[in-house]
C-alpha cells in the first residue's frame, strides 16, 4: 500500500443529513491514511457535531454560497499529500481512495479522477473526458477499467469531476488553488485547464467510484430543474474571459444559450416545467454572463500550508469485514435490521432484497450505513444488458456480487 497520506475535503451547505450519511460512507473506506476536512455552514457542523464522528474530524465554518472559497478554506486545513474532493450529496465505494491513491506512486502524475454512478447507483453519471478552452467536452474512450494516464496541454484539459478527483497539494501550491470568482459551476474545469497549461499529468481511474444522487438546494429541485441559471452564467463568462483569448466570444457564448435551451425544453417535455420557465431562466443565464463580463480577471488564490497536524480519520489500520444478506423484499423491515446492526458492528454490507418481477434494480447507500439494492430478480441491473429470464435468488446475488466485486468487495 501506499505511503502517501490523504486528505478528503467534504463541502456542504443546506444539507446536514446528506453530509451525515457522505461522512459514513467515508468512514467505511478501507484506506488508512486519510483526513476528512468539513467546510460546512452552521447546519451543517451542528449535525456533525452532534454525530459519533466530530472528534475524528477537521471542521470549518462557511455560510457563503461559494464553492470554491469553500474549498480554498479546506486546502488551508489539508495536511496530507493528495487532495480529495467529494460532494456533500455523493457517497463514496469503500475502495475509492484505494484506487484513486495508487495513481500518485508516479511522481509525474498530478491529479486523478474516476467515474460517476447516478441516481440509480448502477447507471454512470460521468466517465471520462475532456475539456477544452470554449467549455467544449468531448469523451475519452477507455479499452477496460484499468488506470490510464493522460497529458493536458494547451487547448485541451482532462476534465475531472468535482465529486470525484484528488490533487498533489504541491502542485496546487504551485499554481493556486479554485478561483472565487467560479462561486458555482466550472470551478474544477478552469483547475484543470491550469494544469493542462502547466503540463501536468492526470490519471483516469475507472474502479474509483462514487455515487452522486444530485440532491435538491438552493439552486435546484429534485428533478434537476433550476431555480436559477445565474451564476452558471456569470461562470461561463469568467471561464470564456479567462481561457478562449481575446476573440470573438459570441458563438460560444450562444452555444452555451443553445445547451442551457435544450436542457430546459428536456425538463419542459418531462413536466417539470411550464413554457415561461424555460424564457425566464434562460433570462437569468443571460443576466449571468452580462454580469461577469466587466468584472477583473485575477490570478487564483494562493494554498497556504496547514498549521494542524495529520489528523488520521482511522486511529489504526483495520481488516475490512465484509458481507452480504439477501432475502425477499416482503423481507426488507427485518433484513434492514440485520443490515444495520452489522454496520454499525464495522462490517460493510451489500443487501439485496428482491421481489418477482421483471423491476429494474437501484442501488443507494442507506442513511444507517448499509448499501441496499433492489429490484425484480428478473429485472435490469445493467441497463444495457439484457435481464436473466430464469434464475434464484442465490444466482442473482452471485451475479450482483461480481458486477460490484471490483469496487465493493474485493479479494
Amino acid at each position: 500500500m501506499t505511503a502517501l497520506t490523504a486528505s478528503v475535503v467534504v463541502v456542504s451547505r443546506g444539507r446536514p443529513a446528506l453530509l451525515l450519511r457522505c461522512l459514513r460512507s467515508l468512514s467505511q473506506m478501507y484506506y488508512d491514511a486519510f483526513e476528512i476536512v468539513v467546510v460546512a455552514d452552521a447546519a451543517g457542523i451542528d449535525a456533525v457535531q452532534g454525530s459519533d464522528l466530530s472528534d475524528r474530524l477537521k471542521l470549518v465554518r462557511f455560510d457563503d454560497a461559494n464553492i470554491s472559497a469553500a474549498r480554498n478554506l479546506g486546502l488551508a486545513q489539508v495536511s496530507g499529500d493528495i487532495v480529495a474532493f467529494i460532494d456533500d450529496d455523493a457517497v463514496s465505494e469503500p475502495t475509492w481512495l484505494s484506487y484513486l491513491m495508487p495513481a500518485f506512486e508516479d511522481p509525474q502524475v498530478d491529479a486523478a479522477t474516476g467515474f460517476v454512478r447516478g441516481r440509480n447507483g448502477i447507471s454512470f453519471q460521468s466517465r471520462a473526458s475532456t475539456i477544452d478552452e470554449t467549455m467544449g467536452v468531448a469523451p475519452l474512450e477507455l479499452a477496460d477499467a484499468s488506470m490510464v494516464v493522460f497529458t493536458g496541454g494547451p487547448g485541451r484539459a482532462i476534465k475531472t469531476e468535482g465529486t470525484n478527483c484528488a490533487f498533489r497539494m504541491s502542485v496546487l501550491k504551485q499554481i493556486g488553488g479554485f478561483d472565487p470568482a467560479f462561486e458555482y459551476y466550472l470551478d474544477e474545469s478552469d483547475l484543470n485547464i491550469r494544469l493542462a497549461h502547466a503540463g501536468k499529468r492526470t490519471a483516469v481511474v475507472p474502479n474509483a467510484q462514487v455515487h452522486h444522487a444530485t440532491a435538491t438546494s438552493e439552486r435546484r429541485a429534485f428533478s434537476r430543474m433550476p431555480e436559477t441559471l445565474f451564476q452558471v452564467g456569470a461562470s461561463v463568462a469568467v471561464f470564456l474571459r479567462k481561457h478562449a483569448g481575446s476573440a470573438d466570444h459570441k458563438p460560444h457564448v450562444e452555444n452555451a444559450v443553445a445547451t442551457q435551451r435544450q436542457q430546459l425544453l428536456r425538463h419542459l417535455v418531462a413536466g417539470n416545467c411550464e413554457p415561461r420557465d424555460v424564457a425566464r431562466l434562460l433570462g437569468t443565464f443571460v443576466a449571468g454572463i452580462a454580469s461577469n463580463y466587466g468584472r477583473r480577471v485575477i490570478d487564483p488564490p494562493a494554498i497556504v500550508s496547514a498549521k494542524s497536524a495529520f489528523k488520521n480519520f482511522k486511529a489504526a489500520p483495520a481488516l475490512a469485514v465484509q458481507q452480504t444478506i439477501s432475502g425477499r423484499y416482503f423481507q426488507a423491515k427485518r433484513l434492514r435490521a440485520q443490515a444495520k446492526a452489522a454496520a454499525e458492528a464495522g462490517a460493510v454490507i451489500s443487501l439485496y432484497l428482491f421481489s418477482r418481477t421483471a423491476l429494474r434494480h437501484r442501488v443507494s447507500y442507506h442513511p444507517d450505513g448499509y448499501w441496499e439494492q433492489i429490484g425484480g430478480m428478473y429485472g435490469r441491473s445493467n441497463r444495457n444488458e439484457r435481464p436473466p429470464i430464469r434464475t434464484t435468488i442465490a444466482k442473482r446475488v452471485g451475479q450482483e456480487e461480481n458486477r460490484i466485486a471490483p469496487f465493493r468487495h474485493p479479494d
